[in-house]
């Protein structure tokens, strides 16, 4: 009993001993975090609007980390591909995701048999971004307001095609959801990337897409696009010449976040030393700038408040999808 007692004594004393020396460690981690490159997984093709604000936060972030942050594009799927490869991933801190609504929220409710979950199997860094929807179409098209495309697509009976950026993607859905609240059809034409389906309204292939704002705004500055409508409830100054959906189909409100996920199992101190690197980033003078001029407004929210926004966009966008008619694959 006694050398029970002792031996009892003994595993208590170790472990007080060993406790600072695991902090001490998972302070070294951190503080030799990062030493190498960063991998940026980003779940959409070059030219997107996911693609275009990655690559804003990529460069000065890889100035406050003092290592690179590399844009890795691994489109496909929706998404599906880029987010498999980021649960996967050894959880070390030099790989992290774009998670985005369309990715995270909306091609898992498009696969029957899920390879992931969003809200379980990752860890969360931070939210970065709000990104509204915009209404483009090609300049030749005979329309300047929303009711106005409306009215076209009815007299054209399925003949006025809408781009988006692929099967489940944050403009497939916001595409089919106008056209439900609309009372009106267009043949969904499915690209490989925002990139692409914006080239094509430019180009005159597609008629109309509604779309993360980053992957038009140029071109609508430039005159290459025209812009009727955007998917915010209300006016708002980030698109002050643009009005909102919801004054022609009231109720109209559908747009998008994005944010960085990193493996589950990444070291905290590793995650929060990252998370610190992102909210520095997203005060510089100049990532202010560049996102205004993409129309996206930058909104930080911690891991729990990150978490709670992908919980609530899982339950409004599996009622999107129902409403629409999307079938899983």
């Amino acid at each position: 009993m006694k050398f029970k007692v002792v031996l009892q004594v003994a595993l208590m004393f170790a472990a007080s001993l060993a406790l600072p020396s695991a902090h001490a460690a998972a302070a070294d981690i951190a503080g030799d975090y990062p030493n190498r490159p960063v991998r940026m997984l980003v779940p959409n093709a070059p030219g997107s609007s996911v693609d275009t604000l990655s690559r804003i936060v990529a460069a000065k972030l890889g100035e406050v980390l003092g290592q690179q942050a590399v844009v890795d594009n691994r489109a496909g799927a929706g998404g599906v591909i880029g987010m498999e490869i980021a649960k996967t991933a050894t959880p070390d801190g030099y790989t992290m995701i774009s998670a985005t609504t369309a990715a995270s929220t909306v091609a898992v409710l498009l696969q029957k048999n899920p390879t992931y979950d969003p809200v379980k199997d990752y860890d969360y860094v931070a939210q970065f971004a709000e990104t509204p929807n915009v209404l483009v179409v090609n300049p030749s098209l005979p329309v300047k307001s929303v009711r106005e495309l409306i009215d076209y697509c009815k007299g054209k009976q399925g003949q006025v095609n809408m781009a988006s950026a692929g099967a489940g993607s944050q403009s497939h859905l916001s595409g089919a959801y106008f056209m439900q609240a609309g009372n009106f059809q267009s043949l969904h034409v499915p690209y490989k990337g925002g990139g692409a389906s914006v080239a094509s309204v430019i180009a005159g292939e597609s008629h109309w897409t509604l779309t993360p704002a980053p992957a038009v705004m140029s071109h609508v500055n430039s005159g290459r696009l025209r812009a009727i409508g955007h998917s915010l409830p209300k006016p708002s100054p980030l698109l002050p010449n643009i009005p909102p959906i919801a004054g022609t189909v009231p109720g109209f409100d559908y747009s998008g976040w994005q944010g960085f996920f990193v493996p589950k199992g990444t070291p905290k101190a590793i995650t929060d030393k990252l998370r610190a690197a992102v909210i520095k980033t997203m005060e510089q003078p100049d990532v202010k700038k560049a996102f205004a001029f993409q129309a996206t407004e930058i909104v930080i929210r911690g891991p729990a408040e990150f978490r709670k926004v992908v919980q609530e966009a899982m339950v409004k966008n599996a009622q999107v999808v129902k409403a629409v008619g999307l079938k899983a694959y």
